[in-house]
């Protein structure tokens, strides 16, 4: 089922970042080896009375080279926020008052019937709000002040966003049913690849990006197995659009993402791996999902013996996070190694649900322990007292450990990779939880 999406826009230096972080749990320490390697974070789940959901970042929408360029970024960011989120906040600062540009943004957001919420950001006297009152002329009936920079009033906005979310509608996929979505950047052909693996025209394919501006859901059955397939509208490259509304148009994958089983993420042969293919493949692995990546248009690469050996280390190295994604190579135009997806993405679905027994996990890893024993810190050494695999999709393993603390990231990769050598779990991502157990005496 597909998280609630709340989006936070407004002109810049009204807090949007500091309200993210805040609502969101703090900054991330950006890692070179974990997902979302992409030099800012645009959007990050959050829960709160015990409903998830995901927070965008819009990005300020900066006004400068004319009233025609204002209100066209205007106009875009918001047309985005109405489409993709569940709940928008309109943030404002209570410092500089309400401006004209605050009274455009609102403009375009009174339009829609999806729920705002007017944030009215650091305010110091929670009191005395009588220099607030020109805000209610934006005309949105729900009103929170805040301080987003000390936490204040976090609580009481966090209570009526998610009162304002909508019910979710029940599954009624059948089991039985493999979801795939197909996402990637406009212009890698992800239509045409949908079109060439139902063998019918069903989506509407243009060279123009963006074309498809919903998820379309597409039911086909191959080979007695029954699939629904999920094509996203595409994002955008930077310089094709505002920098404002490329920051915002990830979110256009997100309900597809969690919505499936597994993705197709689609890369362009002739573009390589771009920031953008590394926002969405983040986004893909930290959501717990099966992964294929497809690399499309290969037709259009001059190749020789080793041409697709330097691909595949090119992308591991630009993926590193999810080097246990498979690689497949096709062009949807001429129909190359497609009929080869449906097989590896019920490949990758078998992966995803494979349960080991304790008993047989316990025996690999104490092997893996007797060949390279935990690192000790300061006279302390970890000691692992066993396993076991608590859930599916991903795979979820909990070890029960003397000191939680001691278990070193570098040490827990080298027990993932051994889960991996023994048992596979290919294109998908593995949950390792560490717990502290007492031992027994």
């Amino acid at each position: 089922m597909a998280k609630p999406i709340v989006a936070i826009v407004g002109r810049p230096n009204v807090g949007k970042s500091t309200l993210f972080n805040r609502l969101t749990g703090g900054r991330v320490a950006i890692v070179e080896d974990t997902p979302g390697v992409t030099r800012d974070r645009l959007y990050r789940d959050a829960e709160w009375l015990g409903q998830s959901f995901t927070v965008v970042d819009t990005g300020g929408i900066e006004f400068s080279g004319g009233e025609d360029s204002i209100t066209n970024q205007i106009r875009k960011q918001a047309e985005i926020a109405v489409a993709e989120a569940d709940v928008i906040l309109l943030l404002v600062d209570s410092r500089a008052g309400l401006l004209p540009q605050d009274e455009e943004i609102a403009a375009q957001l009174r339009k829609t019937s999806k729920p705002v919420i007017l944030v009215v950001n650091k305010v110091e006297q929670f009191k005395d709000n009588s220099d607030l009152y020109d805000f209610y002329r934006l005309g949105f009936e729900d009103l929170v002040c805040i301080s987003a920079e000390h936490g204040l009033n976090t609580g009481d906005l966090l209570d009526l966003v998610v009162s304002k979310f909508p019910v979710p509608p029940e599954d009624e996929t059948e089991p039985d049913v493999i979801k795939i979505a197909v996402v990637g950047r406009p212009n890698v052909g992800k239509s045409s690849l949908v079109n060439a693996i139902l063998g019918q025209e069903r989506v509407i394919v243009s060279n123009i990006a963006g074309t498809t501006r919903d998820a379309i859901d597409v039911p086909f059955a191959r080979k007695n197995q029954r699939y629904l397939l999920i094509d996203t509208a595409g994002m955008r490259r930077k310089g094709n659009i505002a920098e404002n509304t490329e920051r915002y148009s990830v979110i256009r994958a997100l309900r597809a993402v969690d919505r499936s089983d597994v993705v197709l993420i689609v890369l362009d042969a002739t573009e390589g791996v771009t920031e953008q293919d590394k926002r969405i493949a983040g986004y893909v692995h930290e959501a717990g999902k099966g992964a294929v990546l497809v690399v499309n248009k290969w037709d259009l690469i001059e190749k020789d013996e080793k041409t697709m050996h330097r691909f595949d280390a090119e992308i591991r190295r630009q993926l590193a996070f999810m080097p246990y994604a498979p690689t497949l190579y096709v062009s949807a135009l001429t129909k190359q190694r497609i009929v080869k997806i449906t097989d590896l993405v019920d490949f990758v679905a078998e992966q995803q649900v494979q349960r080991i027994s304790t008993s047989v996990l316990n025996e690999v890893i104490s092997e893996a322990v007797q060949m390279a024993p935990p690192p000790s810190e300061k006279g302390k050494r970890l000691k692992i007292l066993y396993v076991t695999q608590t859930g599916i999709k991903p795979p979820h393993f909990v070890f029960f450990v003397n000191e939680p603390e001691l278990m070193h990231f570098s040490y827990l990769r080298y027990l993932e990779n051994k889960l991996r050598e023994n048992f596979g779990f290919e294109g998908t991502p593995l949950k390792i939880t560490v717990r502290r157990r007492e031992e027994k005496t």
